[in-house]
């Protein structure tokens, strides 16, 4: 190649770059769920939700490091792709249900007994250091929309710390909720130790840390552990029409209320106002202003046909 070759290569090269903006890069390519791949998640994905059933059954959904990993795989889709998550565990079966096999013995749900004991017995302490649940939990916890928790039976240990880090949690009757890590010679370090104080208060709080209290459902529901209590049968439909109503808001308001919420005092009011800043800006917030100021006047201009209309939007919080 001689050196007028050369010359019209590099013109060529800076040409096809003429078009790019000074310091821009390519995006980087979305993660790739590979769902089907997984063993201990059963993945379902909609729209604008993600739904993920813990699935270890012959151990009552203990946390293992392959299910650790999986959490992290999922998280890395939804930073990337933002999405309502539901998790769940292994639901109740009910031997006189519809498909149930009539042979097959009821069992009982069961949301995550804990972490894996058999894996938990043979950590040592760089095991501890590198913070294996909590790293995976206080990620899920940051994901950039809300994170609903729909628990049935058993939440215990390295369980309920996962549901701990949920924005939302959902029970049904058959919940017990607790951490019995000081009767194995552990502490729960991955979030219960500063999540349940801010959670339950510091009385209730010691007397699940340091007294190894286990918690019914009507107790965490008193507490505000749960928000609601649903039959075991109609649980994921709550947990369904929950990120219904999430989905029905503006997701990038969401996505900012929920990292505004997570903010120190100290950063408030400072960081509301330039939240609202963004906020004010966006398209979406002339769009749903307008749309609601439409609608105000139809109701003004004809009130009668719109009456169980304007019930409903009272019901769901809009209001005039």
């Amino acid at each position: 190649m001689n050196g007028h070759d050369q010359h019209d290569q590099h013109d060529q090269h800076d040409q096809h770059d003429g078009g790019r903006d000074a310091g821009q890069r390519d995006e980087p390519a979305a993660p790739r769920l590979d769902a089907a791949a997984f063993t201990t998640l059963r993945i379902t994905e909609g729209e604008d939700r993600l739904h993920a059933r813990l699935d270890r059954p012959e151990v009552r959904n203990a946390i293992d490091a392959t299910m650790i990993d999986e959490l992290h795989a999922l998280c890395a889709h939804l930073e990337h792709t933002p999405k309502i998550l539901i998790l769940s565990g292994s639901p109740s079966t009910d031997s006189g249900a519809d498909g149930a096999d009539p042979e097959a013995r009821p069992r009982r749900g069961v949301f995550a007994s804990g972490a894996d004991i058999a894996q938990l017995r043979d950590r040592r302490r760089q095991d501890a250091l590198r913070g294996v649940n909590s790293t995976a939990f206080d990620r899920l916890a940051k994901l950039p929309m809300p994170v609903i928790a729909a628990l049935d039976g058993h939440t215990l240990g390295g369980g309920a710390e996962l549901a701990w880090a949920a924005d939302f949690r959902l029970g049904t009757p058959a919940l017990r909720v607790g951490q019995p890590e000081t009767g194995l010679g552990i502490i729960p370090a991955a979030g219960a130790l500063w999540r349940l104080r801010d959670l339950a208060g510091e009385a209730l709080a010691k007397e699940i840390l340091l007294a190894g209290r286990i918690l019914d459902a009507e107790e965490a529901l008193a507490h505000g552990l749960v928000s609601e209590i649903h039959p075991s049968q109609e649980l994921l439909d709550a947990a369904d029409a929950l990120a219904g109503r999430i989905a029905a808001q503006d997701p990038l308001a969401v996505r900012i209320s929920k990292q505004v919420f997570a903010m120190p005092r100290e950063a408030h009011p400072q960081v509301d106002n330039l939240a609202q800043a963004i906020l004010f800006e966006s398209e979406a917030k002339v769009d749903r202003m307008q749309a609601f100021l439409d609608r105000r006047e139809a109701r003004q201009q004809d009130p009668e046909p719109n009456r169980e209309q304007n019930r409903e939007q009272t019901t769901s919080g809009e209001t005039a």
